[in-house]
């Protein structure tokens, strides 16, 4: 049985939600620690016994988008199952991330700090990719590719490739531009497209 979060795990989550709010409203520059502390009804000294800098309180934020990012569910290369059912179930898990309104918020955040200061999200980034496990997508490729299933290629440019046709119809348009987020029916669409458009390029007529 799951013990209920401790009252420093619900502050310190508390202060995380009240701080991409205030990013999200004010920019990072436009936030200050005694908004975020006054957002999340904490006290000012609560918030630096978390995150001793408005900077390691951002990295958390990003850290919290990257653990979303790669919190999938293992779907393992079954040799004996369609390629096409696999990759499906594959693309529809990033799909209902990316409909999630929490991790927009985050990607929002990211991003426009990211596009202030691309230094930061370089270096912040790099620091977090290091020592991560490989993208599902990419190792669901390298096993395929291994068993002869998928044509000679460069599994990090074709996962690429498949991450691409996906946000480019439900992500980018939705962070960026504000347009709304896809049905049931275009998610489908894009998610089912997107798998044919790989297929007939990588799979092999066996």
């Amino acid at each position: 049985m799951s013990r209920p979060p401790r009252l420093t795990d619900r502050k310190r989550e508390s202060i995380l939600k009240a701080a991409l709010q205030e990013f999200l409203a004010q920019g990072f520059d436009g936030t200050s620690m005694d908004r975020i502390a006054a957002s999340a009804e904490v006290s000012k000294r609560t918030v630096y016994n978390h995150f001793p800098s408005k900077d390691e309180l951002f990295e958390a934020i990003l850290r919290k988008l990257w653990e979303c990012a790669t919190a999938q569910v293992a779907i393992p290369y079954a040799p004996r199952k369609p390629l096409r059912e696999q990759l499906s179930e594959l693309l529809w898990q990033k799909m209902r991330l990316m409909q999630d309104s929490g991790f927009m918020d985050l990607a929002r955040v990211a991003l426009s700090e990211g596009m202030r200061r691309p230094d930061r999200a370089r270096e912040l980034i790099a620091r977090l990719d290091e020592g991560e496990r490989e993208e599902a997508i990419t190792a669901w490729i390298r096993a395929a590719s291994a068993d002869g299933k998928l044509k000679p290629l460069d599994a990090d440019f074709a996962e690429h490739q498949l991450h691409a046709l996906v946000k480019g119809a439900a992500f980018w348009p939705q962070l960026t531009m504000g347009a709304p987020a896809l049905t049931q029916k275009q998610q489908a669409q894009v998610v089912e497209g997107a798998v044919e458009m790989f297929l007939r390029c990588y799979a092999k007529k066996l």
